[in-house]
């Protein structure tokens, strides 16, 4: 019993990284927040993860539309934003 303990343990451990943080800010033209959270529980892991989810790295304005933006276009039948004020605020 003490050993499944253990192993559930250093399962939770090994996964903490990739589910830690619900909230990611990104600043730029205006703060953009992304509620992981939020977005995971409407649309679950697969839309944005292919394979072992890890965080995905926005690094500039290109790797950020192509992440979301093209993503939000293609919902926004759905509600998703698609104004950039929607998302960056100042």
């Amino acid at each position: 019993m003490k050993k499944l303990l253990v192993i559930a343990m250093l399962t939770m451990f090994a996964a903490a990284p990739a589910i830690a943080a619900d909230t990611y800010t990104y600043t730029g033209k205006g703060t953009v927040t992304f509620n992981h959270k939020a977005h995971g529980e409407k649309l679950g892991c697969e839309k944005c993860h292919e394979g072992e989810p890890k965080k995905i790295e926005i690094k500039d304005k290109d790797t950020g539309h192509a992440t979301c933006l093209d993503c939000h276009k293609a919902m926004k039948d759905q509600g998703a934003p698609t104004k950039c004020n929607d998302c960056h605020k100042s």
